[in-house]
């Protein structure tokens, strides 16, 4: 049985991500169809054709390896002359020989191929359905319409989690009194046993009890636990009054916070010392709503972004962990193989519910598409990022040639950028073996 719920886990992670892979797709092709631009391939995965059909000039079908997809938008890059001569002519003569000039180097013969490849398509009635040709803010419409369908995914599954399954809040009622002041370790939910020579917390100087409602702290009311918890931090060792509900009577105890090693609000993974009382409240699951929703994704995202902004220190751990160096980081970076483990042990944990199974499935995916859709906003070729910022940069070089009263400098060749695209794609490649190696050698463990 535990066998099958970890199957079932890693084919539903598998079949949901290729749905969503599918549907970032849709947000390029649908806009780029609307918009006149030439769409003849619409795939999930990459490597042989398993199944397609055709309806009208687009070209729909999965292949073998399910680890992205792709939309053939027809005229990416701007043709060089004899391009638009050979797309003119209808085809090619047969025997033809294409002569190239001054392709002396790797990358400007890989740009030569690359532009040729793309007007093997291009019809005599093509010219004006080039993507290229598209005013700059389509093409960003275009591009952008793929990640953009990703995060709107992650919203809608993180709203379904938050909504229906709810979300745990601390409430100002106090559940547990901790008899001795023992510092924090990050991640670790139960303390060790009191030894002699603990010094006693200051909530049992006080005489707290659990079911007090704490409701002032040193003359200032208390609204929430997080408030709290910021009040009893910044009172470092210093004496406090706290003002307390017991039993609907309010009652004031007097003691002095000391300063301990507790886990940092900002980062769960590191400890720092700060005020400490030796309380935990009452937690209530709470349905919320989209207004919570957005602000949590922003969170999200903001960490996402700190993830990208450090992702090659966190390969090189990664790398350390796969030669057995060190250990695997909980936080580090996974693969598809690696979230479909994640994915396998949520759901074959059977002393967690069913529906928290369930849900915990949906957050991961969520995460996954929040993950993808901020990811591919990096301004760099091959990611749609690239071809947004080339677009941005044509927006912005024909106003400043307008306002200059210099000639318009044309539509921007994003050719240019191909070198870089190549190296960054490599750079994919090799960071995608080594976390699917990680995943399978020195695996994130959730448990």
């Amino acid at each position: 049985m535990t066998v099958l719920l970890y199957v079932g886990g890693v084919v539903f992670l598998i079949v949901t991500v290729a749905i969503s892979i599918g549907l970032h797709e849709a947000g390029h092709m649908v806009p780029a169809k609307a918009f006149g631009a030439k769409v003849t391939q619409f795939f999930v995965g990459f490597g042989n054709t398993v199944w397609s059909f055709r309806r009208g000039e687009t070209e729909y079908g999965i292949k073998s390896i399910p680890l992205g997809g792709y939309v053939k938008i027809v005229g990416m890059l701007p043709p060089t002359e004899e391009d638009r001569e050979v797309a003119g002519a209808g085809e090619r003569p047969s025997g033809a020989v294409k002569i190239r000039q001054s392709n002396t180097g790797m990358f400007t013969q890989l740009i030569s191929d690359a532009r040729s490849a793309e007007y093997e398509l291009v019809g005599p009635d093509d010219e004006d359905r080039l993507f290229y040709k598209l005013p700059w803010w389509k093409k960003v419409v275009v591009m952008a319409g793929g990640p953009t369908v990703n995060i709107v995914i992650a919203f809608l599954l993180f709203w379904s989690v938050f909504a229906v399954n709810g979300v745990a809040q601390s409430t100002r009622t106090v559940d547990v009194v901790y008899d001795c002041v023992i510092a924090v370790v990050p991640g670790q939910t139960d303390q060790r046993e009191c030894e002699p020579g603990d010094p006693v917390t200051p909530a049992v100087q006080a005489g707290m009890q659990p079911g007090d409602r704490i409701v002032g702290f040193n003359g200032t009311d208390v609204e929430s636990w997080e408030q709290l918890q910021t009040l009893i931090r910044d009172n470092g060792d210093a004496q406090a009054e706290i003002e307390v509900l017991r039993d609907g009577e309010p009652r004031t105890l007097t003691t002095a916070t000391t300063v301990n090693a507790v886990v940092d609000l900002g980062d769960a993974s590191r400890t720092v010392e700060a005020g400490y009382l030796g309380v935990t409240p009452e937690q209530v699951v709470v349905s919320e709503g989209p207004v919570f929703t957005a602000v949590q994704m922003y969170d999200y995202t903001e960490r996402t972004v700190e993830v990208l902004a450090t992702l090659p220190v966190k390969l090189y751990h990664v790398g350390l962990a796969v030669i057995g160096v060190e250990e695997r980081a909980a936080d580090s970076p996974m693969s598809v193989v690696g979230a479909s483990r994640v994915a396998g042990e949520l759901s074959s944990n059977t002393e967690v519910p069913v529906s928290d199974r369930f849900f915990s499935l949906l957050a991961l995916l969520a995460g996954i598409n929040l993950f993808v859709g901020v990811f591919n906003f990096i301004p760099l070729l091959p990611l749609d990022g690239g071809h947004i910022a080339g677009a941005l940069y044509e927006a912005v070089r024909r106003r400043w040639a307008l306002l200059r009263g210099r000639p318009d400098p044309g539509h921007f060749d994003v050719a240019k950028l191909l070198p870089v695209a190549y190296v960054v794609a490599g750079g994919l490649i090799v960071m995608s073996v080594l976390l699917m190696v990680a995943d399978l050698v020195a695996p994130v463990r959730i448990t």
